[in-house]
């Protein structure tokens, strides 16, 4: 394999406000010495890329800040690429996903969107989630930062995106298009930005539902690790095979 993609909460660290280091500082190393690409492909939106950057660091990581990817940082590029310009947005969201949207040119709008923008929403309410569906029925498009069911809270798996997404599709009658795992754009992105093929990535991740399926669809290799949401029981359930099963991200030394 040429790039390693690493999901990071429930692989690499766990716990979204104070995250604990949980595995994989050699294996980054060893990647990297070997001069083979590796990059955190993650559906946090709730940080900036620099926050979560200057995370795992303080953790002992040695990621450049290029090779830190966010859901929050793909959606922006992803409103530039799909609107050729600069977009008025109304949030769904919290305040890393708002900065990544306004550093990449986009402007909020409470009044006349272009698009209605959601994402991970711990203070969401129902003036929120109303005055959202009010745009989108007004002709606002939605588009969903990424959109997975759970992720691995500080206390075990907790409530995500995904479901915000959903009641908004439901209320306004709209399909969201997903940026995020496990949608194929956020793979395409950070292959492009790897400059390498499908065939040569592989994803290592704790979620099949995310990890593991963005990839199956794009054609990168998986490798599941059971550190984070995953269990034997959840895997056996699953349609979704991985190629590899681990119980934590540094059993991978002995494949690299």
């Amino acid at each position: 394999m040429n790039v390693f993609f690493f999901d990071m909460d429930g692989v690499l660290s766990v716990g979204k406000e104070t995250p604990r280091y949980l595995g994989g500082r050699e294996i980054i190393s060893q990647i990297k010495t070997s001069g083979r690409q590796v990059y955190v492909l993650t559906n946090d939106s709730t940080h900036t890329r620099k926050e979560i950057h200057e995370s795992l660091i303080r953790l002992g990581f040695s990621f450049a800040f290029e090779e830190v990817l966010t859901s929050s940082y793909l959606t922006a590029l992803y409103l530039n690429h799909r609107f050729h310009r600069n977009i008025s947005f109304y949030l769904v969201g919290e305040r890393g996903l708002d900065y990544e949207l306004q550093t990449a040119g986009h402007s909020p709008n409470e009044e006349h969107p272009d698009v209605v923008v959601a994402g991970l929403d711990r203070d969401l309410s129902y003036r929120k989630l109303n005055s959202a569906v009010k745009l989108l029925r007004s002709g606002a498009s939605l588009v969903g930062s990424y959109g997975g069911a759970v992720y691995m809270g500080d206390h075990g798996p907790a409530l995500s995106a995904g479901p915000i997404i959903k009641a908004l599709e439901y209320g306004s009658g709209k399909r969201a298009i997903i940026v995020g795992k496990p949608s194929p754009v956020m793979f395409r992105f950070a292959l492009k930005l790897s400059h390498q093929e499908p065939s040569k990535a592989v994803m290592v991740g704790d979620q099949i539902e995310t990890d593991l399926l963005g990839a199956h669809k794009t054609g990168v290799h998986t490798v599941l690790v059971l550190s984070g949401v995953e269990t034997r029981e959840s895997l056996k359930d699953s349609k979704v095979k991985p190629e590899l099963v681990l119980e934590n991200v540094d059993a991978l030394k002995r494949y690299l």
